[in-house]
């Protein structure tokens, strides 16, 4: 399992889950975007919730592992999405040279 931590608190959930959140919110932050995600959470008393978040550029969470007495918390389809956006933002977010850079000058005199 893995806390995430925010502002004012933190949470409990899956550890693929924290870790593509995490993931998708740097490339959210990279590309200047943010949005509204719902995850699952485990409550202290073991029952299962939701959270949810706003993450973008403006993003402060840091997530660190925790051992739990209750199952892991996992939503493969839910990891799959963010990973999907993530590589979407990624792809789009890598930029080369528009042209081929040509050098027309003798370098010589170096």
């Amino acid at each position: 399992m893995e806390r995430i931590h925010y502002t004012g608190g933190s949470i409990l959930t899956g550890s693929d889950i924290a870790r593509a959140l995490l993931d998708y919110a740097g490339a959210l932050a990279a590309t200047d975007g943010s949005e509204i995600v719902d995850i699952p959470s485990l409550h202290s008393d073991g029952t299962i919730g939701r959270a949810t978040f706003l993450i973008g550029p403006a993003s402060q969470l840091v997530s660190e592992t925790e051992p739990s007495d209750h199952d892991e918390l996992v939503d493969a389809d839910l990891v799959a999405g963010f990973r999907a956006s993530t590589a979407r933002l990624t792809a789009a977010n890598v930029a080369g040279p528009a042209e081929p850079i040509a050098y027309t000058e003798e370098l010589d005199d170096l």
